[in-house]
């Protein structure tokens, strides 16, 4: 049996299964991520109600100091400044402990679980509001040399385009949620100063909170500015999937949130520039594929965190 803990910006979950079995997930718990000593404490105390286990796996957005299991000062987790949640849970509850940034913990479960089953090279990436990979290469996860290994979405695809990672026209810009919505206020700008309306004649308040979904839905409709806009998101995307493919050669790259939910707006476009940048024998071998977990993947990935403590 282990225990999962899932510590996001808005909202914690801890559960409790046993990830090889045929109903993973046996008993979950949600709550608001509030300040530090709050929030500890309350996952401490359901951590507590699910014991005994055998592992306690934690699943948290970086930056980590994974090996040594410090949550050091996220973006999403304002005061999480230097939390060593590893050793707090270890002394509490006696049992091993590992903790591992969300893009490693869901690329393990996808890989293990999911989308990736029977891959020896592997990469997620997680496409949501921001994007992120975990990789697997060689049959194990990769980390890197201080656990930054994957940071993809800082990669500068152009020399101008959406914000995303702290860079303009980065891997991250143009394909995640908040780059997507950045992206639709800059079409809406320039339309504007060009005399016209931009997004089926979306007011301006209506611009300022356009997220990727309903973007992809006025897509889906016909909308001339967001089909344009979510081709030039596949467009993207299969320019830096063509980077990876080639410098990694996986057999597989499995895509979370976004493209899961807008392959039919994204697949295509990706598709055809990936396959004339990247090499040929790279990409014959390879598949892109979405994610499989869905909704599951944040469980599944805390608890597979912990059943890779013995592996």
């Amino acid at each position: 049996m282990y225990i999962g803990v899932d510590i996001g910006g808005t909202k914690c979950a801890v559960v409790l299964g046993d990830p090889k079995g045929d109903r993973k997930v046996l008993k979950k718990v949600k709550f608001p991520t509030l300040g530090v000593d709050e929030t500890i404490a309350r996952i401490t105390a359901e951590v507590e109600k699910m014991m005994p286990c055998d592992a306690i796996g934690i699943s948290c957005g970086g930056p980590l100091d994974e090996k040594r299991g410090i949550i050091m000062s996220p973006p999403n987790l304002p005061d999480w400044d230097n939390i060593h949640i590893t050793d707090i849970l270890k002394d509490k509850f006696g049992v091993p402990v590992r903790l591992l940034n969300d893009a490693n913990a869901c690329a393990v479960a996808e890989w293990k679980y999911g989308a990736g089953r029977g891959a020896e090279n592997m990469i997620f990436l997680t496409f949501g509001t921001g994007l992120g990979a975990g990789l697997i290469l060689g049959g194990k996860l990769y980390s890197g040399a201080c656990g930054m290994a994957g940071e993809v979405g800082h990669i500068r695809l152009a020399e101008e385009g959406p914000i995303g990672y702290g860079k303009a026209g980065s891997f991250e810009g143009f394909c995640s949620g908040g780059g997507i919505a950045r992206a639709a206020k800059d079409i809406a700008k320039r339309a504007k100063e060009a005399g016209r309306v931009a997004f089926s004649a979306v007011s301006d308040e209506e611009i300022d909170a356009l997220t990727a979904a309903e973007i992809a839905r006025l897509a889906r409709l016909g909308d001339p500015d967001a089909k344009a806009l979510f081709n030039e998101c596949g467009r993207r995307l299969g320019q830096g999937l063509a980077i990876l493919a080639d410098i990694l050669n996986p057999e597989k790259i499995v895509i979370g949130s976004i493209y899961q939910r807008c392959s039919d707006l994204l697949c295509e476009q990706a598709d055809q520039v990936l396959s004339k940048e990247a090499l040929g024998a790279t990409y014959s071998r390879l598949s892109v594929v979405p994610a499989e977990l869905g909704d599951e993947i944040g469980d599944l990935a805390a608890l597979a965190v912990a059943s890779e403590i013995f592996n």
